[in-house]
């Protein structure tokens, strides 16, 4: 399900549970909502509060540090890409169709990765995508070095190529949400039990309808950036292509 339709889904039962302890107030007897019931509530409230706000900020920075380690191998493997594309261009030009057989993989794998620029729509899928560098791998092994040199810049390039592979299967293995579903399951209903509780001892006025409103969307709004965070190559703050678009335009030149 899509982060927007959670966060949506999760906004509208925190809500509810606002509007479910806005009524009971109305309902519940006298002595159910007196003062010594409210310290209680209020006590237990502020131990959910405080056991909501440490899962929310586990989750946001488990997201958040998924999210910048998947940047930080994107500019590795561009790096990669431009290395091997330079080591090649050393040993001369007998790797010139070794340089040209690279960058046409390089370019399907970006456009399988982020087709047209468009939101939604990327293929992490490692049998394709793993394969980038395989073609490559078998034509630089097979070129028969002359000079010392070109027998250095051999193994550098043959280097170069398995830590490229080695990054993409990371990148691939590690494509997956980094968001524990039982945790966000609990800080849900820890949140639908607070609202519900903020909405007990609250008169029914717009503005503490607004009030509580405001704080739903909050809320729901935080697991909305969490769930974007958690899927890097999707949604509106997906991982951009610009690292290695750079990289496709420095390489086979």
């Amino acid at each position: 399900m899509a982060p927007l339709y959670i966060a949506l889904l999760i906004f509208g039962v925190v809500f509810a549970g606002a509007l479910l302890g806005v009524g009971l107030h109305r309902w519940l007897p006298e002595q159910h909502i007196g003062d010594s019931s409210k310290d209680v509530v209020r006590l237990v409230m502020g131990l959910i509060g405080t056991m909501a706000a440490l899962v929310l900020g586990l989750l946001i920075a488990s997201a958040k540090s998924s999210y910048d380690t998947q940047s930080a191998e994107l500019v590795q493997l561009a790096a990669q890409i431009v290395q091997l594309d330079r080591v090649l261009s050393v040993y001369g030009a007998e790797a010139k169709e070794a340089r040209a057989e690279f960058r046409s993989a390089v370019e399907a794998a970006v456009d399988r990765i982020w087709p047209s620029d468009r939101p939604g729509g990327a293929n992490l899928d490692l049998p394709g995508n793993a394969n980038v560098p395989t073609g490559s791998y078998a034509m630089i092994a097979s070129l028969e070095p002359h000079t010392a040199a070109q027998r250095v810049a051999q193994n550098r390039a043959l280097e170069i190529a398995i830590g490229l592979s080695q990054t993409r299967v990371l990148m691939y293995e590690q494509s997956g949400s980094s968001i524990s579903w039982p945790f966000l399951v609990v800080l849900v209903f820890w949140l639908l039990i607070l609202f519900m509780g903020f909405g007990l001892f609250a008169p029914a006025n717009p503005t503490v309808i607004v009030t509580l409103l405001v704080g739903a969307l909050s809320v729901a709004g935080a697991v909305f950036l969490i769930l974007e965070l958690a899927q890097p190559y999707a949604g509106l703050m997906r991982l951009s292509s610009a690292p290695l678009r750079n990289a496709l335009a420095q390489i086979g030149s």
